[in-house]
């Protein structure tokens, strides 16, 4: 498997610590980034610091991150990253570390084919939060979006529950068309349009290609999430 470089700053208004990894590219798993000075993880080193900023970046494609409690497993705050090239902050809801903390990242390599994008999506319910994703989706056509997990459907995995939130980040160099919800009749339930990410594509985002909340959508059984890109 591949990996690429991730470097994740992480602070408050009083300071920041910068936490590397070699991150193996489409797993969680051994992918735990530490303290540029210390090897220490984020829990053990600023236990009950409160962080309301990070800088995420990777070498190339697309990386979702996490700070997630080692012991309890629950995650406390989440997001992507933008490519190394870029600085910029990326604030975010103010979460106390715990000293079991582990800041954990998901990346995705640049998809080989000239014609096809991988995708990173966190999409929130009423049942809770999880990592979507699709790779190598060819231009143009709506590929669906399974768990990076466990390989499940927006409808296997959030049934009977409420959509509430989808935020998507296409691999560097695409652009996000549209995001669908799909019910089990093959009906489109909602369309999103995307648009582009990083200042290479004059986006206002380096970060994502779509951020929607203050969704209401009920999500039944065969429920599908699609995705459509298109490489520059």
């Amino acid at each position: 498997m591949s990996t690429q470089a991730v470097s994740i700053v992480a602070g408050n208004p009083s300071m920041s610590k910068i936490f590397n990894d070699t991150s193996t590219d489409g797993v969680w798993s051994g992918n735990v980034a530490l303290d540029s000075i210390s090897s220490q993880s984020i829990g053990i080193l600023i236990p009950n610091a409160t962080l309301n900023f990070v800088q995420p970046s990777y070498t190339a494609g697309c990386m979702a991150w996490r700070i997630q409690n080692a012991q309890t497993l629950a995650v406390s705050s989440r997001g992507f990253g933008c490519v190394s090239t870029v600085d910029e902050k990326q604030y975010i809801q103010p979460v106390r570390i715990s000293p079991n903390d582990i800041l954990t990242a998901y990346p995705l390599a640049i998809e080989g084919a000239a014609d096809a994008s991988n995708v990173l999506a966190w999409v929130t319910t009423t049942k809770g939060t999880e990592l979507f994703q699709s790779l190598a989706v060819n231009d143009a056509t709506a590929t669906a979006m399974t768990t990076s997990i466990n390989g499940q459907s927006l409808g296997d995995s959030f049934f009977n529950s409420m959509l509430n939130t989808i935020t998507v980040s296409v691999e560097d160099g695409s652009s996000l068309t549209s995001v669908e919800i799909v019910d089990n009749a093959g009906g489109v339930v909602m369309t999103l349009r995307g648009n582009e990410r990083g200042p290479a594509l004059g986006s206002r985002s380096n970060y994502v290609n779509l951020d929607c909340s203050g969704l209401q959508v009920p999500i039944g059984k065969g429920f599908i999430l699609n995705v459509t890109t298109q490489k520059a």
